[in-house]
This record gives structure tokens, C-alpha cells and sequence, in this order.
């Protein structure tokens, strides 16, 4: 059975800002880190909710 990735908080946020940038869709960037791209909507929605 595979063991589930934990990712820092420094390369969440830097791949939401990526995401936030928009230069790229979600897809694109989901792809070059090797993620799905409903974690980094996640990642995302979390960011904006807890952001002030």
C-alpha cells in the first residue's frame, strides 16, 4: 500500500499563488507537480477562507 504525501505549508502556499497568478489552469500546474488538480482547489479554497 502506498503511504500518503504530507506537503509543507510553504509548498501549498507556493503552489496556490502559482494557481492565483493565473498564467496557467489549475490542470496545468496540478500536472507539473504531480498533484490532482481537487487537491489544489482545495489548497486553494482553504487559502482564500483563512486569508484575511
Amino acid at each position: 500500500m502506498k503511504k500518503r504525501n504530507r506537503y509543507t505549508a510553504d509548498f501549498k502556499a507556493k503552489v496556490v499563488l502559482e494557481v492565483l497568478r493565473e498564467e496557467q489552469t489549475v490542470n496545468e500546474i496540478a500536472a507539473k507537480y504531480e498533484l490532482s488538480p481537487v487537491m489544489v482547489s482545495r489548497w486553494k479554497a482553504e487559502f482564500l477562507e483563512r486569508s484575511s
